[in-house]
């Protein structure tokens, strides 16, 4: 009789068996980097050579460069885009970014990249900026998906005493989830932020699937009385660089690269990085000599931060995972910041299809097995109020007042360069043994042993290359009736105005612009409510609306202490 029992459980383990081994593979972590006004030119793995990028560079040679992706010209707008899955313009964030008394922020009606991660057994965590409408409770992020938030809800803090300064208004601004953080000692943010990151790895149960969005200040300048902050350490491995803004810069940028290698090692050390998605990308371009109080380069490409020139809407930006086939290549596929929440969601095991009506789409078997991109065209912004607007479809580009309200200083293509440095530390042999020897490269050896066979080589493909701006190129085109055509794989630099050449093509593209115009929705945008001034709510920025204070404001202030842990609760 045990004898039978014995063939009786053998053969049922045989018929159980390739259930077994084709059960389904835990979905993986998604760690999401993201760099604040980063410029094109910023990035090592674009050929400069004048600001090592270590760590974000061996992220680059060992998984896949998205050298042809675009995201929105700001901030908030581009934020939400991610957030969404939808274009501006369907969302209402076409027209500037959220300042910190404006009492407006992304729809309540938007469901979010957390949230479709919820089902899928994801536990998310905020660290960083938010950005995205903060006057009451339901819009932060703890209401919206994140189990848990640490960092700003403005646009810009001082890296030092996380004050922000907005049209005339001065606040603390550091969260820990809905209270403000004046615990914390006076570090600096970017430190803070990579600790928060870390801790939140190392005790994470690795069982369930993590969603870690790293939202950096860095690059963003600070305060306008001290724009540009890192520990002076850190900015005088930098003396080769004779201008002291983008010495400043480069500072900020180095202890960007660093925390990204502190992450992917602390993924390493908790076993978690052989099951994890890594995406490392700005939200916009560089804000280029002085716009902004900043120091980027987007060179070779055009125009900065805030514009519809390729400088300012075209991003630095990468995906690595070992879940990628052929790790250590460029993608040149069109690609939108849109695309990336259905194809997250695809990668952690759902159903994109089920998203509903959202705009992007989804990559992640055109990522994992290089091929084309799904993509086609996509509206690059629809502005009402300045009349910019414009749309890349296939090959081409066509905009309309690409400056919107930007001046015509930075009309221009911005260095530096980044070619000709001198320094020996700057000395591309040098550059790639650092890049070897950084904690992201030890990290990623140990889940791909044959990374970084091919650095040249995939340098020198990710660069862009335009030679001299000719003597006279494209105008400004900021006649609202008169757009400007480019076609941009064989002029990324937008050097040459092409409407006139091709009348077909512009009416073609201006009749897609017309549709999606069709289709979008009033701005969300809100003024100035003199109530959220910090002043009122012991100097800091908080969710205003949810305290029915009398008016008028009092000037002497109001301790809010009770009434935020009643909205806490």
């Amino acid at each position: 009789m045990d004898q039978i029992k014995k063939n009786v459980v053998f053969i049922l383990f045989c018929w159980l068996l390739p259930g077994l081994s084709a059960a389904k593979p835990p979905p993986p972590h998604i760690i999401f980097i993201m760099a604040d006004d980063l410029g094109w030119n910023d990035v090592g793995f674009h050929g400069s050579t004048q600001i090592p990028t270590p760590n974000i560079d061996a992220l680059a040679y060992s998984g896949v460069i998205l050298n042809n992706y675009y995201m929105q010209a700001i901030c908030t707008p581009s934020r939400g885009a991610l957030m969404t899955g939808k274009y501006p313009i369907h969302t209402g964030l076409q027209l500037s970014t959220i300042y910190a008394s404006h009492p407006w922020g992304l729809g309540l009606d938007e469901k979010i990249l957390p949230e479709h991660l919820s089902p899928l057994g994801y536990v998310s965590h905020l660290v960083g900026k938010w950005h995205l409408g903060f006057f009451k409770k339901e819009y932060t992020p703890t209401y919206r998906g994140f189990q848990s938030h640490f960092g700003f809800w403005t646009g810009r803090i001082d890296y030092y005493d996380h004050s922000s300064f907005e049209r005339g208004h001065l606040g603390f601004d550091m969260k820990r989830n809905m209270s403000s953080a004046r615990d914390i000692s006076v570090r600096y943010a970017t430190d803070l932020f990579t600790e928060e990151a870390t801790n939140i790895i190392n005790v994470h149960n690795a069982s369930s699937p993590l969603f870690l969005f790293l939202s950096h200040l860095a690059v963003h300048s600070g305060n306008p009385n001290a724009p540009l902050q890192a520990p002076e350490e850190i900015i005088n491995k930098f003396l080769h660089i004779k201008d002291e803004s983008r010495r400043k810069y480069a500072g900020m940028l180095w202890k960007l690269d660093e925390s990204v290698g502190a992450v992917v090692k602390a993924l390493q050390k908790n076993n978690m990085l052989e099951n994890s998605i890594i995406i490392f990308t700005t939200d916009n371009g560089g804000p280029a000599d002085g716009f902004n109080d900043n120091a980027a380069s987007n060179w070779p490409l055009r125009g900065v931060k805030a514009t519809l020139w390729e400088g300012g809407i075209r991003g630095a930006g990468l995906i690595w995972s070992p879940l990628l086939k052929k790790p250590g290549r460029v993608y040149n596929s069109l690609m939108h910041i849109t695309d990336l929440l259905p194809t997250l969601i695809t990668a952690a095991g759902g159903n994109s299809g089920a998203l509903g009506q959202i705009d992007g789409k989804d990559m992640w078997k055109s990522l994992v097995n290089d091929q084309p991109s799904t993509r086609t065209e996509f509206p690059i912004n629809i502005d009402p109020k300045f009349k910019s607007s414009g749309i890349r479809a296939g090959d081409w580009k066509l905009v309309y007042r690409p400056l919107s309200w930007v001046s015509f200083r930075w009309d221009s293509w911005i260095g530096p360069t980044g070619r000709n440095e001198t320094a020996e530390a700057t000395k591309l042999e040098n550059i790639f043994r650092q890049i070897l020897e950084s904690p992201a490269a030890a990290a990623v050896k140990t889940v791909i042993p044959k990374a970084f066979r091919n650095l040249a080589e995939i340098r020198k493909y990710a660069e862009v290359s335009c030679g001299p701006v000719p003597p006279e190129p494209a105008l400004h085109c900021i006649d609202p009736s008169t757009p400007c055509l480019f076609h941009i794989p064989s002029d990324p630099c937008e050097y040459h105005d092409l409407a006139e050449v091709y009348p077909d093509i512009v009416r073609e593209l201006h009749s897609r612009l017309q549709s999606y115009n069709a289709t979008a929705v009033p701005p969300r945008n809100k003024p100035t409510d003199e109530a959220a001034d910090p002043k009122y709510w012991d100097s800091a920025w908080t969710n205003w609306k949810d305290y029915p204070l009398p008016l008028p404001l009092r000037p002497h202030g109001i301790s809010i202490t009770g009434l935020q842990q009643n909205i806490v609760q």
